[in-house]
């Protein structure tokens, strides 16, 4: 399976780096480290009533992620990252030292991009197509294998789903303490 990944990196570095992506790519996938776009997100939709809770949707969703992914998946896995298979490859970004599967990028911005679908908030198309573009710099950076970013956006949708559900029942319980 490595040796099939691997092949298909190579195929995109082989067809589609080029300098204008070489210079691009790296400052997209920036978006995603540590989540920092996503937070950022979160705490502006947080800091307006119409928007609060999609905030909290993506901040459950979010802090989901961080436990589920990086906590648990990526030491219990503990996947070696693609560019170790081609130590002479030329990284545009700085080596990772944390395990690959699954991506943590492409998990985080799925997690939010999903949790903003489910409270029906219009800022999930364009998250959509950011969270597309991180996910796809990981692989062209050589940092990921397809199958890390495929199952970071599987798991991300997931903990979208579920980081929506978890703040709707946050919700209801602030509500009915409210009332008491």
């Amino acid at each position: 399976m490595v040796g099939f990944e691997l092949s298909i990196l190579d195929f995109l570095q082989t067809h589609l780096r080029c300098g204008f992506l070489d210079t691009v790519l790296p400052w997209v996938t920036k978006l995603g480290d540590r989540g920092i776009l996503w937070i950022v997100l979160t705490f502006v939709l947080l800091a307006f009533r119409k928007t609060r809770r999609a905030g909290l949707a993506v901040g459950c969703a979010l802090l989901l992620d961080l436990l589920v992914c990086n906590v648990c998946i990526k030491p219990l896995v503990d996947r070696a990252r693609p560019y170790t298979y081609r130590p002479d490859l030329q990284l545009l970004i700085p080596a990772l030292h944390d395990a690959s599967f699954p991506s943590g990028h492409t998990a985080a911005s799925f997690a939010a991009v999903a949790a903003l679908f489910c409270r029906k908030n219009r800022l999930w198309i364009p998250s959509l197509v950011v969270a597309c573009v991180i996910a796809f710099s990981r692989l062209y950076l050589y940092v990921h294998f397809p199958t890390d970013v495929l199952a970071g956006a599987v798991i991300g949708v997931a903990l979208g789903v579920l980081g929506a559900f978890c703040a709707g029942r946050l919700e209801a319980f602030w509500r009915s303490r409210r009332r008491n």
